[in-house]
C-alpha cells in the first residue's frame, strides 16, 4: 500500500509560519481517487456506529468506516493510505445562516468604529471616506449602533449633510437593522413629506414629518436596493469577494456546507453564486434563500421567484430556499412582541414590533412555493414573530416543506411543541457574546426582565423535541463554529451537550439542507466532507473549544484547505 503521513502534527512554529490558504489545485466538483485514513478519532455523528479508527474513500464517496485491520481488508492495493496520527476527525460543518456575499464585498467602501458614542465623532470618518473615495455614485458604509445617531443633538442627515451635501450616502448599522443616510439619499429614493413608510419599515421623522436621515427595518433594505442596483463593478466586487475571502474563510473553519440566508435576487445576488459555480471555483455546498422583498406586489414576486428555483441533488448549488422576515430585531424595538415596548423611538399607533410580513401573508407564499419545492427559511425574533410565523406554516396546510425558524430569541412555553409538530427546525446563533446569559438582561429596559430569562432557549427547544440547528449569521457574529459549539455547551441554564451541538452543525442541518443522505454524518455511501481537527472535542474542557484549530477540510474527498 502506498502511504503518506500526515504532516500537520510536527512543529508548532512551522505551522505558525504557514500560510493559512485553500489548496489552489483541488476541483472538488470531479473528485478522484482512493484514499483511507487510518488511525485517527474518527467521529461520525452515525448513532449506530459512533466512532471509528479509519475512512476508505474512493471518488468523493465512503467507500468503509471502522478500523484500521478492517481497512486494510476494504481498501485496494493502490490506495493511498493517509496517516491521521491520532487527530480527531468530524464531518464538515454546516452554517445555515450566513451572509457570505454580504460580509466581504467592496461594495461598501469604509467601517465606522462601534465604539463611538457621540454621533458628531463620526464626522472625521465620513470625511476620510469622501475624500478615500471620490466621485459622485452612492458612498456605503457600515458599523454603528443606532443607539448613536438616535441620541444625536440635530438631525442626523445633518450631520452627513455638512460632509457631504450633493453625493448620496448611506451607512448601514452593525445589525443592518437600519440606515442612516444624508438627504441627497433621500431624494434619490423619492422620499418626502408625504411618503407612507414601507411594509416592515419606518421612515423616521423630525417634529415637522420631514425624515431626519435615520430608516428602520425594510425602508433601509430599500435604500440599499437602489443603491446597489446592480453593475458590472458591483456584480465584480461580490464575485472577488466570494471567491478571495469568503470561500477561503469558510473552508479555514472546516465549513463544507452554507445557506446565504439573504440572496438579493435583484441585485443579482444568485448570479454571482451561479457564476463562482460555473467556473468550478465553489468549494462549499450552497443552498440559496432568495429574498421575499415586503414592498412588492404578491402575484410578480411568487412568479418571478417560482423561476429562479433549482435543486439539482448532484450539484454544490441549489435555490430552494425563501428567506422571509415576519418581524424586526428586539434592539431597535421593531421585533414582534405580544405586549408593548417599555420605550416608544416611532411614536406609531402600535409599540409591539413591526411585521415585514403578516401571518395572513406568510400562510400564502408557503401555499404558493411550497409546491415548487422551496423551504422557508424565516425570520422570528419576538415571540409574537415566532407565535405567528408558526401559525403561518401550520395554516398552510402542507407537510411537504422542510421550514424553519431563525434566531428563535423568544419564544413561548406554549410554543415549544409546536416545532416537533409541526416538522419545524429551530435555528439559533449563540456564536455573539450579547447571546450569552450574562448579556441577556441587556434589554430590560425595553421589555422587562422577565422576558430575559432564558433567551435563545435551544436546551427548551431540545427537551420538546425541536429540531435545533446552529448557524453564526455571520457577518453580524464570528464565523468560526468552534466558538458557536462552545458557546451552545456552556450556557447554562440554555445549553446543549456537545453531541447535541455537533448534531445541530451537522446531520441536523443537512436536513434543512436537504442533504442529509448525501453528507452530515461519516456513513458508507455518502459524501466525505469531512474535517481534522487539532484536538478532540470530547477530551478538553468545554471552556477550551474555541481554541480548537482546523488542520485539512475535505469536500467530496478531496483537499480543500490545509493549516
Amino acid at each position: 500500500m502506498k502511504q503518506t503521513t500526515l504532516m500537520l502534527l510536527l512543529l508548532a512554529v512551522v505551522t505558525i509560519a504557514c500560510d493559512d490558504a485553500p489548496n489552489p489545485n483541488t476541483n472538488p466538483s470531479n473528485p478522484t481517487g482512493k484514499k483511507v485514513f487510518y488511525n485517527g478519532d474518527i467521529y461520525t455523528v452515525n448513532p449506530n456506529q459512533a466512532w471509528a479508527e479509519a475512512m476508505y474513500v474512493k471518488d468523493g464517496v465512503i467507500q468503509f468506516i471502522g478500523s484500521t485491520d478492517e481497512a486494510e481488508l476494504a481498501a485496494p492495493e493502490d490506495a493511498e493510505w493517509i496517516d491521521l496520527l491520532g487527530s480527531f476527525v468530524m464531518p464538515g460543518f454546516h452554517d445555515v445562516h450566513l451572509h457570505p456575499l454580504e460580509a466581504v464585498t467592496d461594495n461598501f467602501q469604509f467601517i465606522l468604529d462601534d465604539r463611538i458614542e457621540d454621533p458628531e465623532d463620526y464626522s472625521y470618518d465620513i470625511k476620510d471616506a469622501v475624500k478615500q473615495n471620490p466621485g459622485t455614485d452612492w458612498l456605503l458604509g457600515w458599523g454603528h449602533w443606532i443607539d448613536v445617531p438616535l441620541a444625536a443633538n440635530r438631525l442626523p442627515k445633518t450631520i452627513i449633510d455638512e460632509i457631504a451635501p450633493n453625493r448620496p450616502v448611506a451607512i448601514m448599522e452593525q445589525t443592518s437593522h437600519s440606515i442612516w443616510c444624508n438627504s441627497k439619499a433621500l431624494e434619490l429614493m423619492g422620499v418626502d413629506k408625504d411618503t407612507a413608510n414601507p411594509p416592515g419599515g419606518i421612515i423616521m421623522r423630525d417634529t415637522n414629518g420631514e425624515a431626519n436621515g435615520l430608516l428602520i427595518d425594510n425602508a433601509g433594505n430599500m435604500l440599499l436596493d437602489i443603491a446597489l442596483a446592480p453593475t458590472p463593478e458591483r456584480a465584480q466586487n461580490d464575485y472577488n469577494g466570494l471567491v478571495n475571502t469568503a470561500l477561503p474563510e469558510l473552508a479555514k473553519y472546516g465549513i463544507t456546507s452554507v445557506c446565504d440566508a439573504r440572496t438579493y435576487w435583484k441585485r443579482e445576488h444568485h448570479k454571482t453564486w451561479q457564476r463562482v459555480h460555473d467556473e468550478g471555483k465553489l468549494t462549499v455546498r450552497a443552498n440559496l434563500g432568495l429574498w421575499a422583498y415586503p414592498a412588492e406586489e404578491d402575484a410578480s414576486q411568487l412568479a418571478a421567484l417560482k423561476d429562479l428555483y433549482r435543486f439539482d441533488k448532484n450539484s454544490l448549488l441549489q435555490i430552494n430556499q425563501i428567506k422571509l422576515y415576519c418581524d424586526g430585531i428586539v434592539h431597535n424595538t421593531t421585533s414582534a412582541m405580544h405586549d408593548d415596548f417599555h420605550v416608544d423611538y416611532f411614536h406609531l399607533p402600535s409599540n409591539n414590533g413591526l411585521n415585514y410580513f403578516t401571518e395572513t401573508r406568510i400562510t400564502k407564499y408557503i401555499r404558493e412555493l411550497e409546491g415548487t419545492g422551496f423551504d422557508f427559511h424565516i425570520h422570528a425574533i419576538g415571540n409574537r414573530g415566532v407565535h405567528e410565523a408558526l401559525n403561518a406554516i401550520e395554516q398552510a396546510g402542507t407537510s411537504q416543506g422542510r421550514h424553519r425558524l431563525t434566531h428563535v430569541e423568544y419564544v413561548d412555553a406554549a410554543d415549544m411543541g409546536r416545532f416537533s409538530q409541526l416538522n419545524v427546525t429551530a435555528d439559533a446563533q449563540v456564536a455573539g457574546h450579547f447571546t450569552q446569559p450574562d448579556q441577556w438582561h441587556e434589554n430590560d429596559y425595553l421589555i422587562g426582565s422577565a422576558l430575559n430569562q432564558n433567551n435563545i432557549p435551544i436546551k427548551s427547544l431540545h427537551a420538546a423535541n425541536a429540531r435545533v440547528t446552529l448557524s453564526s449569521d455571520w457577518d453580524v457574529s464570528e464565523l468560526n463554529p468552534f466558538i458557536g459549539l462552545e458557546n451552545a455547551v456552556t450556557r447554562s441554564p440554555q445549553e446543549l451537550s456537545l453531541e447535541e451541538a455537533i448534531k445541530a452543525y451537522t446531520i441536523n442541518a443537512a436536513y434543512v439542507m436537504r442533504q442529509e443522505d448525501k453528507v452530515g454524518s461519516l456513513e458508507v455511501g455518502k459524501e466525505a466532507d469531512f474535517v481534522i481537527l487539532d484536538r478532540n472535542l470530547f477530551d478538553i474542557a468545554p471552556r477550551n473549544i474555541s481554541r480548537t484549530n482546523v488542520y485539512e477540510t475535505y469536500l467530496r474527498g478531496e483537499l480543500i484547505y490545509e493549516r
